[in-house]
């Protein structure tokens, strides 16, 4: 029997909990609003074949299309975080497939749009827009959509693609039920013999234990569950790669990168760039294992190592305390963005804060236009809660900024922003805790939550991307996707990575893949880079007092979806099409490592 109790679902104090009533009075309210808009929706037909009546019947449309938009977001925000709360729950689980399916038949039910437009063409558009009012905000869509010309294809087309988008959602919800729901992993035994249950949202807080014992048995353990389990989970994600294939040869794309990147104008150098700046100094993280390996005392570096406390005092954080410092280290963003943080975290429940049987592993934001941006994480009262709360109030705020400037045709900006906004936040809250704490064990377990996060970020992220690039390639040559094949690649690419420094063991490294569901949404992992890359340029003009940095910021918020992602973050004061932030990233990292061994005294 465990030591440790997770707590069921509805033993969290509500309090805890997301505001779902802020969504929905209740599951029947959101049931009856889901066969509102199931009913309502034939009523576009209307506009299908009739949007070249005239500017008066297109802006119409759009009214109509945006009002639909804005109801299906909130009947997806509430089912996918009621079933990511508590994934075993079968009333949240039968939501959440219905909110999908409902999902799928709007996408298809508004994509005659494109194609119309098009026919209709660019000239008279350019003039509807001068002449109606009520177009004027379309502008950068119609920009966007002609720019994007040679890959829409015919109405009939496009409606079948559009409906595609739920059963293609199946792989990864089956994926998510698998390990998140159906995996029971053997708990973590210590070097006393006591039991601590691992799951998803507790395993990455037992392997910050200093019992090695702890590390290696919740390691071996969670890892050789996906193993027993490679050829479904395998199937899975080959299964997902090859709808990605589809996808770009339906679009008359060249490559999966291309057509990925080519959605947010996102040139594939800034990809290549990239993973070419992250070979390069991967000297600076080799020297980092070296030095983790001598401050721990071991002879061999093992995977399970990596997150081993380098503190020998692990500071506490109780959530009051973390919100506190995350304000202190935003109030150089002004009173009123810390105002709208504070409320959001103690007064209007954005987050679902503790951990719970059955939640869903990692951490992430999410929401919709008419709702709050919601957090869904498991705190744990440590300096990598704090990292992460932060983390995700970033993301948090980007969407309540875009949200009250925006309208919801740019309410959805890019992961390639989002990522940005979220590791700028981290990076200006621990500027200031560095500053304001001189304790020396409080130091090094920020550098260590720091370390943990680049390590996630600018180690973990680009070599996924690599893997990512390689299985795509592959099956893109008509060649097969194997569990062992990808085992094989996988451990490849970390042994590369780790140069000798770490040891590598084959399988269970290998199995890392089968752990990031991020990879059922595709090229999104090297955003974590880039974006960790432009939070730090970013936080540095607004942390050396350059003029209007935090209000260009601020604008960049507003912005959302509104421009392409390179020009808002060029509006913020970062080029990302260029590596020179990548590489000045990797100076900040090596910055950290000096520290951390100035610290240590190794």
């Amino acid at each position: 029997m465990s030591d440790i109790q997770i707590p069921t679902r509805d033993q969290i104090p509500h309090e805890y909990t997301w505001n779902a009533e802020s969504v929905f009075a209740s599951p029947q309210a959101w049931q009856t609003e889901w066969n509102s808009i199931a009913n309502d929706l034939p009523s576009l037909k209307k506009f299908q074949d009739h949007l070249a009546d005239g500017a008066s019947m297109l802006a119409d449309a759009m009214d109509a299309i945006d009002r639909i938009i804005r109801r299906i977001g909130k009947i997806y925000v509430y089912a996918s975080m009621s079933h990511a709360v508590d994934t075993p729950n079968q009333a949240a689980s039968k939501m959440n497939s219905e909110a999908q399916g409902l999902f799928g038949q709007v996408s298809g039910a508004v994509s005659f749009l494109d194609p119309e437009l098009i026919a209709i063409g660019e000239a008279k558009l350019r003039q509807w827009l001068k002449a109606e009012p009520r177009l004027k905000h379309i502008e950068h869509y119609i920009d966007n959509l002609f720019r994007k010309q040679a890959h829409v294809r015919s109405g009939e087309v496009e409606e079948l693609l559009g409906m595609l988008s739920d059963p293609f959602s199946g792989i990864s919800t089956a994926e998510g039920a698998l390990t998140n729901a159906d995996f029971k992993f053997p708990p973590a035994i210590d070097s006393a013999g006591k039991e601590l249950p691992v799951t998803q949202s507790s395993v990455y807080d037992i392997m910050h234990q200093p019992d090695r014992a702890t590390r290696r048995s919740a390691w071996e353990n969670y890892r050789d569950l996906y193993l027993a389990h490679k050829n479904t989970v395998a199937a899975n994600l080959s299964t997902s790669i090859k709808q990605n294939v589809f996808m770009l040869r339906a679009r008359q794309q060249p490559s999966t990168l291309e057509a990925a990147l080519f959605n947010t104008n996102i040139p594939v150098e800034v990809f290549h760039n990239l993973i070419n700046t992250f070979q390069k100094n991967l000297p600076t993280w080799q020297r980092y294992w070296r030095l983790r390996r001598k401050a721990l005392g071991v002879d061999r570096l093992e995977s399970y190592d990596l997150w081993a406390p380098l503190a020998t005092a692990k500071p506490k954080v109780p959530y009051p305390q973390a919100v506190d410092w995350i304000c202190e280290g935003l109030a150089p963003m002004g009173q009123e963005y810390v105002d709208i943080l504070r409320r959001g975290c103690l007064q209007d429940r954005w987050i679902d804060l503790l951990p719970n049987q059955g939640k869903s592993a990692g951490a992430f934001s999410t929401g919709w236009p008419g709702t709050h941006p919601f957090i869904m994480m498991s705190f744990a009262d440590d300096i990598f809660s704090l990292s992460t709360l932060a983390h995700e109030l970033g993301h948090s705020m980007h969407s309540y900024f875009t949200w009250k400037n925006q309208p919801t045709l740019y309410s959805e900006y890019s992961i390639f922003v989002a990522e940005v906004a979220s590791n700028f936040h981290q990076a200006m809250v621990r500027n200031y805790l560095l500053k304001h704490n001189s304790d020396r064990e409080f130091q090094i377990g920020l550098i260590e939550e720091a370390m943990g996060n680049f390590h996630r970020y600018f180690f973990i992220m680009p070599t996924l991307a690599r893997f990512e690039l390689e299985t795509h390639q592959r099956v893109e040559r008509g060649e097969g996707l194997t569990a062992d094949g990808m085992i094989d690649l996988m451990a490849d690419l970390f042994s590369e990575g780790y140069g000798g420094e770490v040891h590598v063991d084959h399988d269970r490294v290998g199995m890392t893949w089968a752990t990031f569901g991020h990879l059922y949404a595709d090229y999104y992992v090297f955003q974590y880079a880039t974006g960790i890359s432009g939070a730090h340029a970013l936080a540095k003009r607004v942390l050396s007092g350059e003029k209007g940095a935090a209000n260009d910021y601020i604008n960049f918020l507003k912005a959302g979806d509104s421009m392409y992602s390179l020009d808002a973050l060029r509006l913020a004061g970062v080029d990302l099409s260029k590596p020179q932030a990548v590489d000045d990233a990797f100076a900040v990292l090596s910055g950290m490592v000096d520290k951390l061994e100035s610290l240590l005294g190794k």
